[in-house]
């Protein structure tokens, strides 16, 4: 910016606070490259920031609470500044279904940014220094009862496959050797066409859909098989990560590149969220416990020294003590290297929210996390592989 009275160039910075996922901070770096093109430079104090751009997580509670408190500092701050002299701030992430709440709430509020508004035509900012993160997919068609994520990320909506090898290829270019690809559900990239929800739902223990079911029509491997290998092709990449995946669309020939393609890290991330069928059931998730075991016996026996990690969530929507257990049990069966276990939240506007009663105490709640957080992470800290 340019100082009429002083004749001197002043900088104009950007501030850039990200909550929750790798997707999100994926998002940030795209954002980063956009005001590094328009001349900003970063800060890490917004009271300096020209643009500010927070990406919000609205996956927990506690997550959105994070979110609003930086916003409430913000508004007081400039509150008795003139508007002239506001930063322009800009909310993305899963907490835009809010839209008109958060607008009314903090006038300082500029755009409120939808999913997927990023710009994919400017290079990212990266800031880790030995893996890039390349968002393939963004959206989810999934519908578990518990999840925010298709009414404040939408549908899912798969990446072209030339634009994400322009990435990695300029990934590579920048001196990058590992690549983590991102997606809600990445096995599915390609081939979104037709929901899952309603396939998820209509299931019986005894008879679940093939989870190739309601995909769009392909010839050959499966198109996210395909990514995987033409990624590895490419001589300068030795490490490929990819998350999250979905058990339930874990299909064979995937279980086969994992098992074969070297270049795949060897640790596999695999949310199970319960081990209790009835559990699941209420979930809406589309597999049963013996399933999601079945699937590790097909990984392991490829290749026995795979690492397995998982999201478990405890409390759900009445949970009972036998359910619990039932969960503990396939812990011990699973011998999982680490598990992110988070206490149910319920999230306003999902199915559960809507039909499920959150009736189990908040002390219950924490004696559940307690136990599985000894029993797979604290029981098991040197072995705990590195992750993203």
């Amino acid at each position: 910016m340019f100082n009429l009275f002083s004749g001197i160039i002043q900088a104009m910075y950007y501030y850039i606070k990200t909550y929750g996922c790798q997707a999100n901070k994926a998002e940030s770096e795209r954002q980063a490259g956009y005001f590094e093109q328009l001349g900003l430079r970063p800060t890490d104090d917004w009271r300096q920031a020209n643009k500010i751009f927070i990406n919000t997580c609205s996956v927990r509670k506690a997550a959105d609470d994070r979110a609003l408190s930086l916003l409430d500092q913000m508004q007081a701050y400039f509150h008795d500044r003139p508007r002239a002299h506001w930063p322009e701030v800009i909310l993305s992430g899963c907490m835009n279904r809010y839209r008109d709440r958060l607008q009314k709430r903090f006038p300082i509020l500029t755009h409120i940014q939808g999913v997927g508004e990023t710009n994919f035509a400017y290079p990212a900012k990266r800031q880790d220094k030995t893996q890039a993160f390349i968002q393939i997919s963004y959206g989810c068609n999934s519908f578990c009862t518990y999840c925010v994520v298709p009414y404040a990320r939408g549908r899912e909506h798969s990446r072209e496959f030339d634009d994400i090898m322009r990435e990695v290829t300029q990934a590579v270019s920048d001196g990058y050797h590992e690549i983590t690809l991102l997606g809600q559900n990445v096995n599915s990239w390609g081939l979104e066409d037709v929901t899952i929800g309603q396939r998820k739902l209509d299931f019986q223990a005894d008879h679940l859909p093939s989870n190739r079911s309601g995909y769009r029509p392909y010839t050959g491997l499966p198109p996210f098989v395909e990514l995987l290998r033409a990624i590895s092709s490419l001589p300068e990449v030795t490490k490929i990560r990819f998350l999250t995946s979905n058990p339930w669309d874990f299909y064979p020939e995937l279980i086969e590149e994992v098992g074969h393609n070297r270049k795949i890290d060897r640790y596999l991330h695999l949310p199970v969220q319960s081990g209790s069928d009835t559990v699941l059931r209420r979930m809406n998730r589309g597999y049963t416990a013996a399933n999601y075991l079945k699937l590790l016996e097909q990984l392991r026996a490829l290749d026995p020294d795979l690492q397995i990690g998982t999201d478990i969530i405890v409390g759900f929507a009445g949970e009972t003590e036998q359910e619990f257990q039932a969960t503990v049990d396939l812990v011990k069966k699973a011998q999982f290297v680490v598990a992110f276990v988070a206490m149910y939240s319920v999230r306003p506007g999902t199915v559960a929210a809507k039909i499920y009663p959150d009736s189990v105490p908040y002390q219950v709640k924490k004696q559940r996390f307690e136990i599985l957080d000894q029993m797979i992470n604290k029981d098991q800290l040197s072995i705990r592989p590195k992750i993203v």
